[in-house]
């Protein structure tokens, strides 16, 4: 007997949120939160803000492009399969929106202006600035801010100028390696952002030069001891620097993969899943850079 049962409306809109990057982002932020010292109360609340951004920015990415999606039968979309309603979608991203603004607000000033701004250039993103020269804007601005809003959290402290640089730099690649499965796709539809016109192997290129240069600003920043105030020392310092070490040796490896596959065939989510497994790897090393990451 087949089982004929829909997905529940919760599983069609986690489907709608884009759950890796979600994932991901949070994993990150959390990471970032419990690294510098923050109490496990703290980085919890951090972690549940920066879910609800992230959900809200990815339903309302789903709900803008409803129709873009089903012109193009992307079957991986719950709304362009017509198995959820867009007007459901589009509630879903406004109710997350104001989740995530009203967590922000607990987490201090610093940390809500920067996660606000965050969730804010997602929403530019998906609105209008994706189909534009500027649709890496967002992402610099969203991935830059992110390191800010888990150090902030609490007590207002500033990251690191090379820990913001990581992120911003790590923006440009999650940019342009998310899109670029989907060229073809967004040509017939009318989206030309700026991975479109640097083309497939200029923003493949682009994408894994930005994932070596994080790795070399994690690095450096490792090297440069902390704040920057000369050689490294103590166990756990050390530790941060070997593991820098080697995340750089393994994100130039996985950069040189992804290279390879973007001049040698068809882009596909491989190409995602290999940015994805290089944050995983900056996850590690910054989360052992611990205290460094403070300003």
């Amino acid at each position: 007997m087949s089982d004929t049962r829909t997905p529940s409306i919760v599983r069609l809109l986690a489907a709608s949120s884009h759950p890796g990057p979600t994932v991901t982002v949070t994993v990150l932020a959390a990471v970032l939160a419990a690294a510098v010292g923050h109490p496990w109360w703290l980085v919890v609340l951090v972690a549940l803000a920066v879910v609800a951004g992230q959900l809200s920015i990815g339903l309302a990415n789903d709900w803008i492009d409803a129709d873009r999606d089903r012109a193009v039968g992307r079957s991986d979309k719950p709304v362009a399969r017509g198995l959820i309603a867009v007007t459901t979608v589009r509630t879903a991203a406004f109710v997350t929106a104001g989740v995530a603004v009203l967590l922000s607000i607990a987490l201090g000033p610093v940390a809500a202006v920067a996660h606000v701004v965050l969730v804010a250039a997602g929403w530019a993103y998906d609105v209008g600035l994706k189909r534009t020269v500027w649709s890496v804007v967002p992402f610099v601005v969203a991935f830059g801010l992110l390191p800010v809003v888990a150090v902030a959290a609490g007590d207002g402290a500033w990251p690191t100028w090379w820990a913001i640089a990581t992120g911003a730099v790590f923006g440009v690649a999650i940019h342009c390696t998310n899109v670029l499965p989907d060229l073809l796709d967004d040509e017939a539809t009318g989206v030309r952002g700026f991975p479109h016109r640097l083309g497939i192997r200029g923003a493949g290129t682009l994408a894994f030069g930005a994932l070596v240069v994080a790795a070399g600003l994690v690095l450096g920043g490792q090297l440069g001891g902390p704040s920057g105030g000369g050689a490294p020392t103590g166990g756990p310092v050390v530790l941060g620097v070997v593991l820098a070490v080697v995340g750089a040796l393994v994100v130039v490896v996985l950069a040189a993969i992804g290279v390879r596959l973007v001049f040698t065939g068809r882009p596909t989510r491989a190409l995602f899943r290999l940015v994805i497994a290089s944050s995983l790897v900056l996850v590690v090393e910054l989360g052992a850079a611990g205290a460094q990451l403070v300003a």
